[in-house]
């Protein structure tokens, strides 16, 4: 047992040709601390409001403030990360790759001005419309739990479609709340307008 803890340390000690085996381990172990720590940092600077702002501040964000989802009785509010990127790390990552897509159309003028990004408005929202029906809106029921709805607080045609086709899972929350934070794209040709 000796033995092999004395080879094991000899050979971490022993120099790989100018540094030894233990120091470069080390600082193998030391850089991959500071590149992880300085990616999550980065990936959180991306969630953050002023990240999004950046950009967006003369089209949809402009939009958001007059919702409820920006001002509201309680003090709680929304911010762009809570409802366009999943919380989950693994698909925080992928949608991460989707975005940079985006962040290429902004960066090679796709959709730099008004006007191109109007054009283009339709398209992006379906998209996000498709992404979230695929994950059943799961951003929207990070913060509103089914479970913990009061029907009786509801207008009688919520409380109608939330306990029956919202229940059953029929339907997710993005089928009747679109236009929810953003003003709607011009909508014709879409099933349902």
């Amino acid at each position: 047992m000796w033995r092999w803890i004395k080879k094991w340390w000899t050979l971490i000690r022993s120099p790989a040709k100018y540094f030894s085996l233990g120091f470069l381990t080390l600082g193998g172990f030391v850089a991959g601390i500071i590149f992880w720590g300085a990616f999550n940092t980065g990936m959180e600077f991306t969630n953050s409001e002023t990240f999004c702002v950046s950009c967006h501040e003369d089209n949809v964000y402009q939009e958001i403030q007059g919702t409820i989802h920006f001002t509201n009785r309680t003090g709680v509010r929304a911010i762009c990360s809570d409802c366009h990127v999943p919380h989950d790390w693994t698909d925080k990552m992928a949608r991460k790759m989707q975005a940079s897509k985006e962040v290429w159309a902004w960066i090679t003028g796709a959709i730099s001005t008004p006007e191109k990004f109007e054009a283009r408005r339709l398209h992006m929202a379906q998209r996000e419309w498709t992404r979230m029906e695929k994950n059943d809106s799961l951003e929207c029921r990070n913060c509103h739990e089914f479970s913990y709805m009061d029907f009786t607080q509801q207008s009688s045609r919520a409380s109608n479609q939330h306990s029956t086709n919202l229940a059953s899972g029929d339907k997710t929350c993005i089928d009747c709340h679109k236009g929810i934070a953003h003003r709607l794209p011009d909508m014709k040709g879409v099933e349902g307008f």
